[in-house]
């Protein structure tokens, strides 16, 4: 489990966290979110010891990270794939790993085919593309068998194959009874792969708490609406209160239920062609939540 205890970071007079506390526990994929500076790299390299807190602790089954020997035996961690020597070949690169962890031999084999690397472990790194720096910064990871993950943007530069594979490669940690972190951009990936969510913005919490949970208290559900006479039932249904906006001849309302827009379309003899509800998403609810939280955003198209 990864405690996070009101950590907080300043460069000078910037704060990159601010008072930050959660807990990841063991038997999940949690994913790490927040806008661009919201401060998930910072608290990703104090997890892991290689900056110090200005204030505030973090620890990693109640204890720091740095006072454990043999690291990788207790974490795996990727945080960046192209942190390599790439004069090295991808068996060379883990077993410098290995050896600096008293980890056992075999595992470089083990972990190089898991990862999809066996046939070119014997290629220099400078040789790789970025999909394959990524598996076999993942690798890396997975070298010393760590009850603890981390990795941050992990899916960057991976085909559709390598994606598919590493939604597998979570889940099946996480049922292994591991704690799995995951900071990513991608929401339709969090989607997929997440089932609990630490969301921070300007270095501090949004929210803590289940995938399903965070996206039913963003935006609220809307209902998706055809009918060939849009505007009798724009009328109609802003008359009663909801909130309507056409696009290519579909009508997304907001405000009232599928139930009562067919009742109402039918009393009035309306014609519909389709009428169903359409859940928040992750990122409409992630958008809405971490609005105040964004220091640069782009103008609305007009």
């Amino acid at each position: 489990m990864i405690e996070v205890n009101e950590l907080t970071k300043r460069y000078g007079g910037t704060t990159a966290v601010d008072g930050l506390s959660f807990c990841v526990r063991p038997g999940h994929v949690t994913g790490f979110l927040g806008p661009n500076g919201a401060g998930k790299s910072t608290t990703l390299r104090i997890v892991l010891g290689l900056n110090d807190p200005t204030g505030g602790s973090v620890t990693i089954d109640g204890h720091r990270f740095r006072d454990r020997p043999r690291g990788l035996r207790h974490v795996g961690a990727l945080l960046d794939a192209h942190d390599v020597h790439g004069g090295r070949t991808a068996a060379a690169h883990l077993s410098v790993l290995a050896r600096a962890n008293r980890i056992p031999r075999r595992r470089v084999d083990e972990v190089l085919e898991e990862a999809g690397l066996a046939g070119v472990r014997r290629r220099r790194i400078s040789g790789f593309s970025l999909g394959m720096k990524q598996r076999l910064g993942i690798a890396a990871a997975l070298l010393g068998d760590p009850p603890v993950l981390l990795f941050d943007e992990p899916l960057n530069g991976l085909d559709p194959e390598g994606v598919k594979w590493l939604r597998g490669l979570f889940r099946r940690l996480a049922g292994e009874g591991r704690t799995v972190l995951v900071s990513s951009h991608l929401m339709s990936e969090m989607e997929n792969t997440a089932d609990q969510l630490v969301v921070i913005g300007r270095g501090s919490l949004i929210a803590a708490e289940s995938l399903a949970g965070f996206a039913a208290r963003g935006t609220r559900p809307s209902v998706t609406v055809r009918t060939p006479d849009t505007t009798a039932l724009t009328g109609l249904l802003t008359g009663e209160g909801a909130r309507v906006r056409q696009e290519a001849g579909t009508l997304t309302v907001t405000g009232l239920s599928a139930d009562r827009i067919g009742e109402l379309a039918l009393r009035q003899r309306v014609l519909l062609t389709e009428l169903s509800t359409r859940a928040a998403s992750l990122e409409e609810a992630f958008m809405e939540l971490t609005a105040d939280s964004v220091d640069h955003a782009a103008g609305e198209a007009r």
